[in-house]
């Protein structure tokens, strides 16, 4: 090599080849950094990553080119959130995307009350002081709330329509969900004037989804209403294989049951919701400020039907409610 020894060359290449990682970290850190944090799973909220990262597009930032996403997952374990958040807080990134629960939302209020935070919400955040009003929201925090949660009493009145000789109900609550308490005295007041009883059954686990399912079928409940949870999502095949293996219609909160087997679901269309997140969050990086971005509420609802199910479980739906189902899975 002229002009330099072969010594020489390697020496000055290593030095190079230390200083990669020390360049790839000053350009992330050049680039703004969105903390993606979610109390779901990476590989079963894949997708709606994805629909926040459409959303961060419209708004001309595209991950890995002039944004950085740092992505925290709770797998479902709600009590990881506050440390998961606390990371994000320590590694000063510009905006937190709270997702995958009202648990990540809290997380994420409790870690700072500085740093912008756009949330995705099943429920309502004014009920759990997450932000002042929907129209104005005030403090670092907005978001796009879709409102699953309170369709508990919708979910009823529909499973209601498909069974109308049931008296007796269960309702699949995780107590580990701030909202449960909430929702379950919001099915109870809604089933009271039907006549209908609800039996509410904790669950937090696989064995205790089972345990749940052992009991209603003990206790002859005549069908089943999943709660809105993303831990329920993320056990979407062994609740939708328990209801069919129990002979139990069930209702639930999103359509992936329903494409998975299960019987009927009523809720909003939660990557849309996550897409308007992403726009928010770009918007809060070009310069706006949460307190005057109002929370947006989702407004497309749907109703998902699947006939093959309904067959097997020797169920006759009705033509009214064929008619308004958004789609129906034969």
């Amino acid at each position: 090599m002229p002009g330099m020894r072969r010594r020489e060359f390697v020496t000055v290449l290593g030095g190079v080849a230390a200083a990669w990682p020390i360049a790839v970290r000053a350009q992330q850190r050049a680039m703004p950094v969105v903390g993606f944090l979610s109390g779901g799973p990476a590989w079963d909220f894949a997708y709606l990553a994805a629909a926040f990262r459409r959303g961060l597009g419209e708004t001309g930032y595209v991950e890995g080119r002039n944004v950085f996403i740092e992505y925290r997952w709770a797998e479902g374990q709600y009590d990881r959130l506050p440390t998961l958040a606390a990371d994000l807080v320590g590694r000063r990134v510009d905006v937190i995307a709270a997702t995958g629960g009202i648990s990540s939302v809290l997380a994420a209020k409790a870690a700072t009350a500085s740093i912008p935070t756009v949330f995705t919400a099943g429920t309502d955040p004014v009920k759990f002081g997450v932000v002042a009003s929907v129209n104005r929201p005030g403090g670092n925090i907005t978001g796009v709330v879709f409102f699953n949660n309170e369709l508990g009493p919708k979910r009823l009145q529909v499973l209601r329509e498909l069974a109308p000789n049931a008296t007796a109900l269960a309702m699949i609550v995780n107590p580990k969900n701030p909202n449960t308490e909430f929702d379950v005295q919001q099915m109870q007041s809604a089933a009271r004037p039907m006549g209908l009883q609800i039996l509410v059954l904790n669950a937090s686990s696989e064995r205790e989804l089972d345990a749940a399912f052992a009991r209603l079928v003990e206790q002859q409940a005549d069908a089943v209403i999943v709660n809105a949870d993303p831990y329920f999502n993320i056990r979407r095949y062994q609740l939708v294989a328990l209801a069919a293996q129990n002979a139990v219609p069930a209702i639930y909160e999103l359509r992936e049951f329903v494409v998975g087997g299960g019987l009927m679901s009523y809720g909003t269309d939660i990557a849309e919701a996550y897409s308007n997140a992403g726009i928010y969050a770009g918007r809060i990086l070009k310069g706006d400020k949460p307190a005057d971005l109002p929370v947006q509420q989702s407004t497309k609802f749907e109703l998902v039907i699947n006939l093959k199910t309904a067959k097997a479980l020797g169920l006759e739906v009705p033509a009214s409610l064929l008619a308004r189902a958004d789609e129906v899975i034969e």
